[in-house]
């Protein structure tokens, strides 16, 4: 199905190539195929899809004003790109992946990027913690284990911090402890206050949860059904039991570690870069935040990008880690941003698209956009979207890929329509892969999100699988 962006594309394709074929005729020639399509040196003013998309309303007003204005266009080496009117307030940059600037327009202004701020939450992340750290969840007891009775004899400990632990999580901790010979536990679960569940802050809601799921016979629907789903996903379909359990004759509690304790298992969530690429595919606003914490808030976020991607203060400065509220970055900052955080990826054979959606491939933000077959696959990034705030925001950064290379590029609109601004983005994008020979798919197996969260594991110490016959 084409999208109305894509129609658009099209309609000025065949305008642009009717101008071409009227020049030629006049001058006794007639268009060929290796006529190049889209040449630089057409100017269409006043692009017919773009004055049509809303008749009662310009696309292009003087910011904080209602009354239309002359069209603000981009400096552009390409010409058509340069008669293209942009809407709102707004910033657009787009470069070589040397640095040549191709198309620019208010790039040293500060905008609110939106979701883009969780582009330099995810950078801050894989600088500090790497792309193959695990978020631990420890277990640990103060008992022992009869292995005649079934019966862990004290309490359960649980403690960390994994912003990912979910149902699955839980009653794979009950699996292991079956697998360790424990089915009662005579005592409480215990859970630190930095422990959450399937997304719930409340220390004492997630203990509850906890203590719950653990539990085949207090297990919620929910829980059942993501645990049947991890299965299915984790490819251990067969090998692992349907209804794990563990019941208590205690009760669920939030509080401390004693000190002396012993060390059970650790539950290990999926690696960080499966993490990003979930939190950024899907803009989970929950687990931007928790991530920013890891790091100290995003004041600590904004140290980092300003240290590691030469990025200077008043360029870029955030409230939060997850891009809401308040934020202000300029394109050229969200550019620096994105050359750095590329090159990193680099170091670990990585590339956008493992901790970024690819837009009509992954599912999240972009499944949507960019669907078509001239350009499916052709575009990473991260977009950004705020309502009310600002008057209206929206945002698109990343990377494009075309016959003539490979781009990054920024865009951020506000104080407008949302709909109208993505309508924009999506036609700017794909006129500028026009101009540059046309989109080209990146290289990008997609693997299903719920896949790679996944692979998270169970890891015991040395004195555990001793004891238990487990080595």
């Amino acid at each position: 199905m084409i999208s109305r962006s894509d129609k658009f594309g099209v309609r000025f394709f065949a305008i642009a190539f009717l101008l071409l074929g009227a020049t030629l005729n006049a001058l006794g020639q007639t268009p060929t195929a290796t006529v190049p399509p889209l040449l630089q040196d057409i100017k269409v003013h006043q692009p017919e899809q773009l004055s049509s998309i809303d008749n009662d309303t310009s696309l292009v007003k003087k910011t904080g004003s209602s009354s239309a204005v002359s069209a603000a266009r981009a400096n552009s080496s390409l010409a058509v790109l340069a008669d293209v009117d942009i809407p709102g307030a707004s910033g657009v940059l787009i470069e070589s992946l040397d640095g040549t600037r191709l198309v620019e327009y208010g790039s040293a202004m500060t905008f609110n990027p939106a979701s883009n701020v969780k582009v330099a939450t995810a950078y801050a992340i894989l600088k500090t913690f790497g792309p193959d750290y695990r978020f631990p969840t420890n277990i640990w007891t103060d008992g022992g284990i009869d292995r005649s009775t079934a019966t862990l004899k004290g309490n359960l400990y649980v403690s960390g911090r994994d912003p990912m632990f979910s149902y699955e999580h839980a009653v794979s901790i009950a699996n292991e402890l079956n697998r360790l010979g424990v089915r009662t536990i005579e005592g409480d679960l215990i859970v630190t206050d930095t422990f959450s569940i399937a997304h719930t802050s409340a220390a004492s809601r997630t203990s509850q949860l906890l203590f719950n799921t653990l539990d085949a016979s207090k297990r919620s629907s929910a829980a059942a059904r993501n645990w049947s789903q991890f299965v299915n996903n984790s490819g251990q379909n067969g090998r692992l039991p349907l209804t794990p359990s563990v019941t208590f004759t205690g009760s669920a509690y939030v509080q401390p570690l004693p000190s002396t304790l012993g060390l059970l298992f650790t539950h290990e969530s999926a690696p960080m870069r499966e993490i990003l690429k979930v939190t950024l595919c899907y803009s989970n606003n929950f687990l931007s935040e928790r991530l920013g914490d890891m790091l100290g808030g995003p004041s600590a976020v904004a140290r980092i990008v300003h240290t590691n991607a030469a990025v200077p203060p008043s360029e870029f400065y955030i409230q939060t880690a997850s891009g809401l509220g308040i934020n202000r970055v300029t394109p050229s900052a969200m550019m620096k941003l994105l050359r750095s955080f590329r090159h990193d990826l680099a170091k670990y054979q990585m590339t956008f698209a493992d901790v970024m959606p690819v837009a009509g491939l992954d599912r999240g933000t972009l499944e949507s956009r960019f669907d078509s077959d001239f350009s499916k696959g052709s575009i990473v990034g991260k977009t950004g979207t705020l309502g009310n705030t600002d008057g209206g925001v929206s945002s698109l950064a990343g990377e494009v890929s075309t016959r003539n290379g490979r781009f990054l590029f920024v865009i951020f609109n506000q104080r407008g329509s949302v709909a109208r601004f993505r309508t924009f983005q999506n036609f700017f994008v794909s006129l500028f892969q026009g101009q540059l020979g046309g989109a080209v798919p990146l290289d990008y197996a997609p693997v299903s999100l719920e896949t790679r969260l996944a692979r998270s594991r169970v890891v015991y110490p040395q004195q555990t699988q001793a004891a238990m016959g487990l080595q």
